[in-house]
């Protein structure tokens, strides 16, 4: 067993030397568990602090109707689920959502649009829109939109959006197992793109796909090979729901995740791990351990976009229970600076514009005398 113990927060460590092979990984993910669980905690206290754990929102943006095949989700239009379609919402109701996650404890709001990839349209302004909105109160913001380009990343850094969600959901080898609709590639691409526009990476996966553990050490493998790892990885448990090709899986045990978060919190020492989907079938214990083991983000709400989470008040009792202090935004950067962007103000000049138009014709007509004609149905 190789433990590495720092002294303090003196330099950079983003990805762990002693752990950066995946042989040298799986070694890692088969110790013991309470030795696992100890030599995360080690490192954990010299990069973090221990107590702090960030409240996260997730919220569904845009719901259903996807086009995508992902075995695990719910949202796709293949699928016989009760995930009803939604419109996009409007930037007014995300406010009132992220005013509403905010009061509760939250300092982070995560939006998901269940889209393939962005499209250049009305519904990307909109989302522009909310982003400025959310980060005008102070939350980070963090968006999951599918695939992106890095025109239309810039355009989301411009915004103020603090992070990027893109989860690769499992190795390069079990990935097509899972989805076809997507290559891997595609992801890594997306994820590099938000790099490029300055924006932090929020990338994990997903474990009980029915993948074996080399495959969850694959996924890690991914992101070690990156010249900048992820600033956060979210460990998912998959929930099984009825109607997906995975609907039959059974559930995985709480100490997998519990090793999957302590093998990733001392692969990358400096690295958010967020404990994510799932949560509902741990037990108090169970997420005690995983913070203990390096954990130190959750989502809370009622709901993870379409699979339930716990409500706000359990995650409250159980902050108060374990003594963790809620982390506040962007205590691990600084809050972005939102830059108007040019094409919403140009929509919105020719709306306008349009606007003095029709009001001019129509009083225009009624000065003429001019009046509709009635058309009547027998």
């Amino acid at each position: 067993m190789h433990i590495v113990i720092f002294a303090f927060k003196s330099t950079s460590m983003k990805v762990n030397p002693a752990y950066n092979t995946k042989e040298s990984l799986l070694e890692l993910y088969n110790q013991p568990l309470l030795e696992l669980v100890f030599e995360a905690a080690t490192i954990h206290r010299q990069f973090h602090n221990p107590r702090e754990v960030q409240m996260s929102s997730l919220l569904s943006i845009k719901t259903g109707g996807c086009s995508e095949d992902c075995g695990y989700c719910p949202q796709a239009a293949r699928y016989h689920t009760d995930v009803e379609a939604h419109k996009l919402m409007t930037v007014e109701s995300v406010v009132e959502q992220a005013q509403n996650a905010k009061a509760n404890g939250s300092s982070r709001l995560c939006m998901g649009a269940a889209w393939r990839e962005i499209r250049d349209n009305k519904d990307f302004d909109n989302v522009i829109e909310m982003v400025q909105a959310v980060n005008d109160l102070d939350m980070e913001v963090c968006c999951t939109l599918g695939m992106m380009n890095e025109n239309q990343a810039k355009r989301l850094k411009n915004a103020g959006l603090f992070a990027y969600n893109h989860n690769l959901d499992s190795s390069k080898e079990f990935y097509g197992d899972v989805i076809s609709t997507r290559e891997y590639e595609d992801r890594l691409n997306t994820i590099e793109n938000a790099r490029k526009a300055g924006i932090t990476v929020c990338s994990g996966g997903i474990i009980g796909m029915g993948e074996a553990v080399e495959d969850r050490i694959g996924l890690l493998m991914s992101y070690i090979k990156m010249e900048t790892p992820p600033e956060s990885i979210p460990i998912n448990a998959l929930v099984a729901i009825e109607g997906t090709p995975l609907e039959n899986q059974k559930p995985i045990e709480q100490w997998e995740m519990i090793r999957m978060v302590a093998t990733t919190r001392i692969a990358f020492p400096e690295t958010v791990v967020r404990l994510s989907a799932g949560r509902t079938k741990m037990s108090l214990e169970g997420q005690a351990l995983c913070f203990m083991a390096g954990a130190s983000s959750i989502f809370a709400g009622d709901k993870l976009l379409t699979t339930p989470n716990p409500e706000f008040n359990e995650d409250k009792e159980m902050f108060n229970i374990l003594g963790l202090i809620p982390k506040q935004a962007f205590a691990e950067g600084e809050k972005p600076v939102t830059i108007p962007d040019e094409k919403i103000i140009e929509r919105k000049r020719k709306e306008a514009m349009r606007e003095v138009e029709l009001a001019e014709a129509n009083f225009k007509a009624k000065e003429a005398g001019f009046e509709p004609r009635k058309v009547t149905v027998s």
